[in-house]
């Protein structure tokens, strides 16, 4: 039960002073608690006895107010403690699971559902921010508390009647153990429900569109339904057993005070106990119940801080595939690719075969092939998505898996197929890039994006919020955009995975033709479906089944008579139909 705190024990050490404080007064604080029933059984004995003058109830008084005060001001300042130690953990666990997700590559998120991370990010972070505030709370009231109350109880009242009332209480204990362990079960079940419920409900937000083009509205109400219903019954499976703890104490707990108050009465029939410790005593089995209750809680709380300390360990664990192990580099020069092959680890067959270019810096570099040839693969080899073997491509002359990968990464600029834009202004998505880019820069990446035109006619103009995923916007106002994001970091390796297959071919000209002279003396890749987005490139790559079948300028590829050759004749008379269908009849 206790392993969570073990497993916590590097903030503990590194929050000891906090800690200290906080436990250090609670303790004092408990003992000063156990005073006023006493104090209360003394004033009983002397007002019954006659003892009680104006003089000694000032002072009893008096005392009691000093006591009240100084209990407030330590509890104040322990529970500033404590709590505030809860919420530091809670920022601090949630800083390195942001950090780790964001070190995590393509193949963590392939095995790891994007709900289940987020449940860990709220959920379970918030059950182990409870375990070290209220958590530390309840081990200290169920333990030290309890051993003052006892101490009070049995040296100063009686032991025989300590003893007598407390025959209920290894029936709980017992209890208290057997619901602990079928909470930390049903726990962990509810939290993975409540996991896959995110994961749906994500899935439903971004294919809205597809669902509702498909009218598959009610079957997707009906599997948010059914997940509603898992995470209810299994929430409600521990809610019982949750729902035990108070009744089972509550029923114990009483049976204690009958034993208190029939024996008590007993022995102060019997005149082995006074009447004000009599009182006294079924006060201190009243402030008992708060300990006992807190020996549950204690149970139900560390339960749930281990079972979601496990979750977040689980993913906390997960290594890197690729290390950002390395050093940097002066500038980016040359690129070489020998041998290079590499299948993806949730498949077994090769996606690059053999491959082996070298591009001089400077170069614009086109790439196509056929659907799944293997283009964006290679780009993500560039980009470090996975790990491959050593020596297969070089960068500036050094081994690319030598290279740190924020120094690598800090040369590229790179718009992906799927473009992404956050739920910001055009101006902001823009300057994502580089944030400290100043008006004239803006300006002219736009320009050589050819989507100023485009933001002009929008009310807001830059200031234009995009929507979820840039919804808001045309796929090729977004493709735009993000060329414009990627430009304006001024990168000296830059990648555009099929960035153009959104834009007419006009516009694609226009865009081509400004990296072209823009980016003069820096190396471009374009992967392109369409042959006028790479004919002028100066090294054309043919993917065919994860090899370059072909490679050249784009009058080599012509001569060869190969694929390039008759996709770019096929696309040469499907512009030219499409020209005359423009043409109006005279």
């Amino acid at each position: 039960m206790f392993s969570v705190l073990k497993k916590l024990t590097w903030f503990f050490k590194k929050h000891k002073k906090r800690y200290i404080t906080a436990i250090g007064l609670l303790i004092f604080a408990s003992f000063l608690e156990v005073l006023p029933p006493r104090l209360i059984g003394l004033v009983i004995d002397d007002v019954h006895q006659g003892r009680l003058t104006e003089e000694s109830l000032r002072n009893y008084i008096l005392l009691f107010i000093v006591l009240m005060a100084v209990i407030y001001a330590i509890t104040f300042t322990w529970m500033r403690q404590l709590f505030g130690g809860a919420f530091i953990i809670e920022r601090t666990l949630r800083s390195r699971y942001m950090n780790h997700l964001m070190k995590m590559t393509p193949t963590f998120y392939e095995k790891n559902k994007t709900g289940d991370l987020m449940a860990k990010a709220t959920n379970d972070l918030k059950a182990i921010s409870l375990t070290t505030g209220f958590g530390v709370l309840t081990l200290v009231d169920a333990t030290v508390f309890l051993i003052i109350i006892l101490f009070m109880m049995g040296f100063l009242v009686s032991w025989k009647l300590t003893i007598a009332a407390f025959l209920p209480l290894p029936l709980m204990a017992w209890l208290m153990k057997k619901y602990g362990k079928i909470i930390h079960e049903r726990f962990m079940g509810a939290q993975e429900a409540f996991g896959d419920l995110n994961d749906q409900v994500l899935e439903s937000i971004s294919g809205i569109r597809v669902i509702r083009a498909f009218v598959k509205e009610k079957d997707d109400q009906n599997r948010f339904n059914n997940k509603t219903q898992d995470v209810l019954d299994k929430n409600i499976k521990v809610a019982k057993i949750d729902a035990l703890f108070e009744p089972t104490i509550k029923i114990l707990v009483g049976m204690s005070y009958m034993i208190g108050l029939g024996y008590g009465a007993f022995l102060v029939f019997r005149n082995e106990i006074t009447l004000g410790q009599l009182v006294s005593f079924n006060i201190y089995l009243g402030m008992l119940i708060w300990p006992m209750f807190a020996f549950g809680e204690l149970m139900n709380v560390m339960q749930r801080g281990n079972a979601s300390m496990d979750r977040l360990n689980e993913t906390l664990s997960y290594t890197e595939d690729v290390k950002s192990e390395g050093r940097g580099m002066r500038e980016l020069e040359s690129i070489n690719i020998k041998n290079l092959s590499f299948h993806y680890p949730s498949s077994g067959g090769e996606v690059l075969k053999n491959i082996n270019v070298h591009i001089p810096k400077g170069y614009n570099v086109g790439i196509t092939g056929k659907t799944g040839s293997g283009k964006t693969t290679l780009f993500k080899q560039l980009l470090r998505e996975y790990p491959i073997e050593k020596n297969q491509l070089f960068v500036s002359g050094i081994p690319v898996e030598k290279i740190a990968l924020s120094e690598l990464k800090k040369w590229i600029g790179y718009v992906p197929q799927d473009q992404f834009l956050f739920s910001k202004t055009i101006r902001e998505n823009i300057l994502f890039g580089n944030p400290h880019a100043d008006g004239e820069a803006l300006q002219r990446v736009m320009d050589q994006a050819s989507i100023t035109a485009d933001i002009e006619t929008f009310a807001h103009g830059l200031e234009t919020l995009v929507g979820e995923k840039g919804v808001s916007l045309s796929g090729g106002q977004k493709q735009r955009i993000a060329i414009a994001r990627a430009l304006i970091k001024d990168p000296e390796l830059l990648l555009l995975d099929d960035a153009l297959s959104a834009v007419d071919a006009k516009t694609e000209s226009v865009i081509v033709k400004n990296i072209r002279s823009e980016r003069a003396g820096k190396t471009t890749f374009i992967a392109a479906h369409r042959m006028s987005a790479v004919r002028h490139a100066d090294l054309i790559l043919v993917m065919d089944h994860g090899r370059v079948a072909e490679a050249g300028t784009h009058e080599d590829l012509i001569k060869l008579e190969g694929w390039y050759a008759e996709q770019y004749a096929k696309q040469q008379s499907a512009n030219a139909e499409t020209e005359e269908e423009e043409v109006p009849a005279s």
